[in-house]
């Protein structure tokens, strides 16, 4: 009897209180753990920080800081925790090694969700691709083609490359060249060009366009027409200018030549016999 009363003493109740004492630092380490994580949430508002990465980085902390708490309550249990952090961190890197393009991924995302080069809504050249972005995740970019294709696209491949984002800036100016023939008189081509982008309101006063000669080619005068416009009236008014030009022209009896190519035969003289 006085054995067990003994082995009660020495495990039973040691062990119970190691239990509890373990299990109130796993609850007590857990409501810490979201206070914190609140508190941090809070602090990432208020400095502006985007809501998908501040979500992320709050799933981290809170996984960061559970972990500390199950470490915790591992030791209170008489646990090797020096064991345990080697077996976490073995795996850590285990994982790591296994999802280095997923990391990758993740670490671009983050980046590009900070830095912002662009946003949902704007029209980008990334990665070989063009499109409208619609969703910026942190392992990957959804965007959709003019002709209503989604994309996606890995971080990785566009925070490396080159990103062009069309829509940053408030105008953008439309680059034409509009080719006349040799026999047509410059200046009135000239003018008609100016009068159409004068009667245009959605091309900007300033900066003012250009209109001139840009290059004596093979088969016509390459006249540049350079307006401005806001950009989103970028397509819808290169569209029309393309159209009025052609029609205005051939009111005038201004021509629009295409390549052309002479080709003289010649015929051979017979040899004497």
């Amino acid at each position: 009897m006085e054995n067990v009363n003994q082995f009660i003493d020495d495990y039973v109740l040691v062990w119970s209180i190691n239990i509890v004492g373990a299990l109130l630092i796993y609850v007590i380490g857990k409501i810490i753990s979201k206070l914190i994580v609140k508190g941090l949430q809070r602090v990432m508002e208020k400095g502006g920080v985007d809501t998908i990465l501040k979500n992320f980085l709050s799933s981290v902390a809170y996984a960061a800081l559970l972990v500390t708490v199950v470490i915790m309550a591992l030791g209170q249990l008489g646990v090797n925790t020096t064991s345990a952090l080697a077996i976490f961190g073995a795996a850590g890197l285990a994982i790591g090694l296994s999802l280095q393009s997923t990391l990758s991924n993740f670490a671009a995302g983050v980046m590009l969700i900070f830095f912002k080069p662009f946003k949902i809504g704007d029209f980008i050249h990334v990665g070989g691709s063009s499109g409208v972005v619609d969703a910026i995740t942190v392992f990957n970019t959804k965007m959709h083609t003019p002709d209503n294709q989604e994309i996606t696209i890995p971080n990785a491949q566009i925070y490396g490359g080159t990103i062009v984002n069309v829509s940053a800036l408030p105008t953008r100016r439309i680059d034409l060249i509009i080719g006349i023939g040799y026999d047509d008189d410059i200046r009135k081509a000239k003018e008609i060009l100016e009068g159409i982008i004068r009667t245009e309101d959605r091309i900007l006063k300033d900066p003012p366009a250009i209109v001139a000669v840009g290059e004596l080619g093979d088969s016509s005068i390459n006249l540049v027409v350079r307006p401005w416009v806001n950009t989103a009236n970028y397509w819808p008014t290169r569209f029309d200018l393309l159209e009025k030009i052609k029609v205005v022209f051939d009111a005038n009896g201004i021509s629009i030549p295409y390549p052309q190519r002479d080709v003289h035969l010649f015929e051979s003289g017979k040899k004497a016999a």
